[in-house]
């Protein structure tokens, strides 16, 4: 509580408040693959970074270079169009809960950082009918699926 985002940029401390996004070596290392100028401050004494960051961060590392383009870094980059889901809502039982159910391989004892780094790259990997998606929850509201475990004469609706 009351802490500060633990970054600099441009050789001046951020001085916005710290939110519940951390700032880990894995994150470090592929914003400075992007040639973002922000660096973790060396006093800080905790990893946490504001919110502003937090979206610089997932804006950089989300977009994506145009099918076809030449991979000489001149060419023009392209924010992907699908919207980021923020893993850090969940609590760490639940991000648990996804691993096991993935099968997904880690070493024991990650922090929920850590989880949420390894699940979002799982996260992404996994294909969307859109379509089909669309066309089931629809087909579920219609029929009440989305109600579980309420019996129909208990007169709850």
């Amino acid at each position: 509580a009351g802490q500060l985002c633990c970054l600099r940029e441009e050789g001046e401390r951020c001085g916005r408040a710290a939110g519940n996004a951390s700032f880990s070596k894995r994150i470090q290392k592929s914003i400075s693959q992007k040639k973002v100028k922000i660096e973790l401050d060396k006093s800080a004494r905790h990893l946490y970074i504001c919110d502003f960051h937090k979206n610089l961060i997932q804006s950089v590392r989300n977009r994506r270079k145009r099918k076809g383009s030449d991979d000489d870094g001149d060419s023009p980059v392209q924010d992907i169009d699908t919207p980021e889901v923020d893993l850090y809502q969940l609590q760490v039982n639940t991000l648990r809960r996804y691993k096991r159910h993935f099968k997904l391989q880690t070493r024991p004892g990650l922090n929920k950082a850590q989880l949420v780094e390894i699940i979002g790259c799982h996260f992404r990997t996994i294909p969307v009918n859109e379509k089909d998606t669309l066309t089931y929850f629809i087909y579920s509201v219609k029929n009440e699926k989305n109600k579980p475990d309420l019996k129909m004469d208990s007169g709850i609706h």
